[in-house]
Formats: C-alpha cells, sequence, structure tokens
C-alpha cells in the first residue's frame, strides 16, 4: 500500500481474493458462445484468444517467477544483494490483477471499438506503426509520467508501493496501485488503438507486444544481469534501445535516476542517467563469487511440495504447507514435476541466505517421500546425497545438515555411511539430534513427573529417553518389543526410570514415527502430543494440544528468509536446519551423525546465544 493512499488506489476486486477469476465467466462464456455459433470468416479469433493469451500470460509470469527465484539462490550475478521478506512477497502476491484487468478491457474494447475484432493473424503495416508509436509516443509520455509519479504528491499515493521493494523480482515489475496502472494500460494502449482505427490491426502485433511488455517488464526487474556483452558489442546504439536489470535496478536504489520505461536514450536525452550505470552493468555481469558455508540438505514430501518451494508459487512457499483444494487442476503438471525430478541426476540450490558470516544454503533432493521408503531407490538417493556432500566439500562448505529422511537410520545411519565411504571428509555431518532433543525437552512443561513414549525407536527417542530419566521424568512405553530394547541400551542405573506400561493415562505423549490413530483415540482429552521426528503426527484429535516439530524462531538477522520450511509457520526453522548454522557458528569441529552427538546442553545454550528462540507458534491449539 502507498504510504498516503490516493482514490483508486485498491483494485476493485481485492476483497475477492481467488474468487476473482470469476469476473472472467460471463466474457469467457460469451466469447466461447460467439465462436461456436458463427462459422468460417465470421468467426472473431482476436476475442476466443482473449482467455488464452490470459492463460499463457499467468504461465509466462510462474516461468519468470521460477527462473529468477533459482538464479538469484545459486547465481553470482545477483545485482542487489540485500534481503526480501515476507512483507514483500505478500504485497506482490496479487501480481496476476494486471492480467486480469488487461482481458477484461481487451474484451470490452473488442465490444466497442470499430476495427477491434475479426482481426487477421498477420498484417505487416501494423506492426510497423506498433514499434514505431512504442519508441515515441510511449516510451516518451511513460518517461514524463515517470517523473511526474516520483513528484512527492504522487509518489505518496500511489508510486511508493512499487518502490517499497528495493530487492526486485519479475513480478515488482506490475505491482502497482489500480489507478497507476490504468494509466498504464491506456499508454500501451496508444499502438493497440491505432491499428484498430486505422484497420491495420492483427492477431500477430496485439499478442507480439503484449509478450513484449511482459518479456521487457519481467527482465528488468529479475535482480541478476542475464544480458550479454556481446549483444551490444555487435549492435553499440543498442545500449539507447533497450536496458538491462543492471539499468533498472539503479532506479529502485537511486530513486532519481534511469526514468526510462525499456529504452534507456530519454534518459540520455534530458539527462537522468545515472552515472554508475555502466560500472553498475560490468559488475554484474561479471559477479561475485560467494561459497556456501552451511549447507541444509533437504527433498521433496508430498507430489504438491514442489510448488511450495522457493522457487515455486511465492504465495504457497511464504506460508506452511497445506493441500489447496484447487491443485488438482495442475495434476498433469505436477505428474510432469514428478517424472522430471525423477530422472533429473543433482541436487538443486533452492535458497541462499546470510546469518552474520555464514552464507547458508538449502538445497534440494529431487526426490519425493515414498520414494525414501522404496529399496530400488536406496542406492541412487545415497548417491544423490553423496554427490552432494562432496560438492559441498568442494565448494568449501564446513557444515552439511541431513533434513528429513536424509538421515534414515536404514538408509545411511544417520549419516554415518558417508563417513565410511570418505574417513577424510572434511565438511562436518551434522543430523542435528542434540539440539532437536534439546528443543522437545525444553517443550515439556516444567513439573512433568511422567512421560509417554509412543512410536518407533530412534536416535532421537534413545537420546530422549536418556535425557528424560537423567532428569528423573519417568518414560513409559507400551510397546514390548520397543521398551525392551530401550531398557539394553539404557544405562543400567536408569532402568528404574523405563517403565513398561499398558495405560494412556499420562498428559505428555512424545510422539514418533509409526504412532497409529488408534493410539491417539486412546489418549484423553487435552493432553500434550509432542513430536519429535521431522514429520508432524496426523491431527486426529479435535480436543487435544499438537505441537509442531522440533524447530526454533529465527533471529531477525537472517538475511533473506521469505519462506516456509514444510509445514512451519514462518520465520520458524526446524532444529535440525538450525543445528547445522550453530555447529558452524561455534566452529565444531567433529562429526554429529551416526551414534555420536554433540551434546544436548551444549547445543541448547549455544543456540540461544546466537539469538535462536523457543517457538510458542508452533503450537496449534486444536479445538471442538
Amino acid at each position: 500500500m502507498a504510504s498516503q493512499p490516493g482514490p483508486l488506489t485498491q483494485w476493485p476486486w481485492q476483497k475477492l481474493g481467488n474468487f476473482k477469476y470469476v469476473l472472467l465467466a460471463p466474457w469467457v462464456a460469451h466469447s466461447m458462445h460467439k465462436f461456436m455459433a458463427a462459422s468460417g470468416e465470421k468467426r472473431d479469433m482476436i476475442n476466443f484468444l482473449i482467455f488464452p493469451i490470459l492463460l499463457l500470460r499467468l504461465l509466462y509470469s510462474q516461468l519468470w517467477i521460477t527462473f529468477s527465484r533459482y538464479q538469484t539462490a545459486k547465481s553470482k550475478h545477483r545485482i542487489v544483494d540485500k534481503s526480501l521478506d515476507f512483507d514483500q512477497v505478500d504485497r506482490e502476491r496479487n501480481w496476476d490483477d494486471q492480467i486480469i484487468l488487461t482481458a477484461l478491457l481487451m474484451y470490452m474494447g473488442n465490444m466497442v471499438v470499430p476495427g477491434a475484432s475479426h482481426l487477421p493473424w498477420w498484417e505487416t503495416r501494423g506492426v510497423a506503426i506498433t514499434i514505431l508509436l512504442h519508441m515515441g509516443p510511449v516510451e516518451f509520455i511513460y518517461y514524463w509520467l515517470h517523473r511526474a509519479l516520483h513528484h512527492h504528491f504522487l509518489y505518496s499515493r500511489y508510486h511508493s508501493h512499487h518502490h517499497a521493494s528495493i530487492v526486485t523480482e519479475p513480478i515488482t515489475s506490475v505491482i502497482h496501485p489500480f489507478a497507476e496502472e490504468l494509466s498504464y494500460f491506456v499508454l500501451f494502449a496508444i499502438p493497440l488503438m491505432t491499428m484498430a482505427f486505422t484497420g491495420t490491426g492483427s492477431i500477430a502485433a496485439a499478442v507480439g507486444y503484449l509478450m513484449y511488455i511482459d518479456f521487457m517488464n519481467y527482465m528488468g526487474h529479475c535482480n541478476f544481469e542475464l544480458v550479454p556483452k556481446w549483444l551490444f558489442s555487435i549492435f553499440p546504439p543498442l545500449k539507447y534501445l533497450m536496458y538491462t536489470p543492471s539499468f533498472h535496478s539503479l532506479h529502485h536504489t537511486q530513486f532519481r535516476t534511469n526514468y526510462s520505461l525499456f529504452m534507456p536514450f530519454y534518459d540520455y536525452i534530458y539527462g537522468t542517467i545515472d552515472k554508475s550505470s555502466d560500472e553498475q552493468y560490468e559488475r554484474s555481469l561479471k559477479g561475485k563469487e560467494e561459497r556456501p558455508h552451511v549447507v541444509h540438505l533437504t527433498h521433496l514430501t508430498h507430489l504438491q511440495s514442489i510448488y511450495h518451494l522457493r522457487c515455486g508459487f511465492s504465495s504457497l512457499a511464504s506460508k506452511p504447507y497445506a493441500t489447496k483444494y484447487y491443485m488438482w487442476i495442475l495434476w498433469p503438471l505436477t505428474f510432469a514435476s514428478m517424472l522430471l525430478t525423477w530422472i533429473y541426476g543433482t541436487t538443486f540450490t533452492a535458497e541462499r541466505n546470510r546469518f552474520k558470516r555464514l552464507i547458508v544454503e538449502t538445497r534440494v533432493v529431487p526426490r519425493y517421500s515414498f520414494q525414501y521408503k522404496s529399496l530400488c531407490e536406496r542406492d541412487t538417493i545415497n548417491n544423490l546425497i553423496e554427490k552432494a556432500i562432496s560438492q559441498s566439500e568442494e565448494e568449501g562448505a564446513k557444515v552439511i545438515t541431513l533434513g528429513l529422511l536424509n538421515q534414515g537410520s536404514e538408509l545411511n545411519g544417520y549419516g554415518e555411511l558417508y563417513l565410511k565411504r570418505n574417513s577424510l571428509l572434511k565438511t562436518k555431518i551434522v543430523d542435528g539430534t542434540s539440539l532437536a532433543v534439546a528443543v522437545v525437552l525444553n517443550s515439556v512443561p516444567k513439573g512433568t513427573k511422567s512421560i509417554l513414549l509412543v512410536g518407533k525407536l530412534s536416535k532421537m527417542a534413545y537420546f530422549l529417553s536418556l535425557s528424560l530419566c537423567k532428569r528423573g521424568v519417568q518414560v513409559e512405553m507400551v510397546q514390548k518389543d520397543e521398551y525392551e530394547i530401550l531398557k539394553l541400551q539404557l544405562p543400567p542405573e536408569l532402568h528404574g526410570r523405563l517403565v513398561f506400561s499398558d495405560s494412556y493415562t499420562s498428559e505428555v505423549w512424545l510422539v514418533g514415527d509409526g504412532v497409529t490413530d488408534q493410539e491417539q483415540l486412546r489418549a484423553r482429552k487435552g493432553i500434550r502430543f509432542i513430536p519429535f521426528t521431522q514429520f508432524p503426527p496426523k491431527l486426529v484429535r479435535k480436543d487435544c494440544i499438537y505441537h509442531c516439530t522440533p524447530a526454533m524462531v529465527v533471529p531477525k538477522a537472517y538475511e533473506n528468509l521469505h519462506t516456509c520450511e514444510n509445514w512451519l509457520p514462518r520465520r520458524v526453522m526446524s532444529a535440525w536446519r538450525v543445528a547445522g548454522i550453530i555447529h558452524a557458528l561455534e566452529e565444531w569441529n567433529a562429526h554429529e551423525c551416526g551414534d555420536v552427538v554433540t551434546g544436548v546442553e551444549k547445543a541448547w545454550h549455544a543456540a540461544l546465544a546466537h539469538g535462536f528462540l523457543p517457538s510458542e507458534d508452533c503450537i496449534n491449539w486444536v479445538t471442538c
């Protein structure tokens, strides 16, 4: 929102949310009926194509978002290396408003403007008119309109909304108040209306002009330099006819320079060119090589989880994972993405953050949770993880953490397999058990005398039981086989604290993998389910308290965090991921994998010292 919102700032369908697409329904239905009812030359192809063009522009925009976010996570050619936050993501989530507006106005124009219907596929004169009018009136008027929008009166009421984004993304280009976007549409309609009134319009010219505007808009705001230098060497005047991402980035950081739309020559003519434009271009093109200090290795979970990655749908990635009913529409794309990830033979960088002196990367193993449970995929997954570890070591990473199922006991023995294969490994493998145990222990209400431990035994289960027994808390188990195994693992002096029971009356349950619905139903009303696994338990009871998986709140100094980690709330990070960051900050020179732990109290106090906090938001209060 602008700092002092003016008239027509809000979009008229703002309160409709995603239901705003219903506004198109009458127009689409009328267009289809009109097309089907007519025949031969009487069919109006441009009217019929308005909705497919809308879909094409939506897809094109999303491809730019994905491409840009993927590049800014891994590329050395980033232009503005500052933090992007959740506020910007929320502000820019309605980037499709301008596409809907364009479609509605095109439908109206097609009905009332002479020459705007029944267009041929190609008309050379119309293409020439579009090019000339854009280079002349459109670019000229935009330049002065843009300068006017930077006057404090209009800037505070409208244009400040756009400039709230210092670190731009492709969709930043179309984030404007409604009145401002209307003025741009009128401006860009000059070539289109001229073609209509002169009878020189064509489908190719109209669609091509829209796609040109989208391309230049998105390219100029993508925050990494992608225009090669040889392009300007071949045709030097191109410098005045096409801007670059680095050129426009200076407008977002300096505000009073580089006002041009897509062609910088008006800035040269009127003396508003930023003197550092060439230097910024050269510097961005050369880039700055930065190697990660910490690599967190995760993987895809559910089939729709690929859309929740940073390079997926930004509005979904910025919220905790939840299945959306409308996503079934994308099932062909979902299935295709699953096949693509199955074929893809290496991990990819999804996120890049900075904290204190560390550069932290999150990399994704291109496999889904169900594939981790397949024996035939085990060797492939281990090879992918081992390859990622080797790559991290080559890049000089100090620590690599294994998230979710990447540290499974059956898969790799909590990471110990990779040490056996490479005993000289310098990069420290951290499974995060110590800190995860500490988070769970500090989630248990003070004064608790007994706890029920349910689910499959694991490294976490053992060290949780060990720590609780040492603190004098009675650990109850209802599974006989697991009880006998755990009792053999614990020191003899603690056996009295481990109790086999057929009762489910404990007010606090520590929940591991494999807990059944029937077991949860046996719990009393109001008990706490505290998971100690990386995946949350199924919410069966509406009268109980469910904690989320072990996690901590991230300090404000942790930069560029604008996506949620799986099902966790905003700015909350899994304990296993935090553990690797703490390991690197403290420069602990030991692995934490296999049967080895760093130390529960040691890890906990170090995390608190570096600003990580327990998350009270991680409790899901589920009531009737």
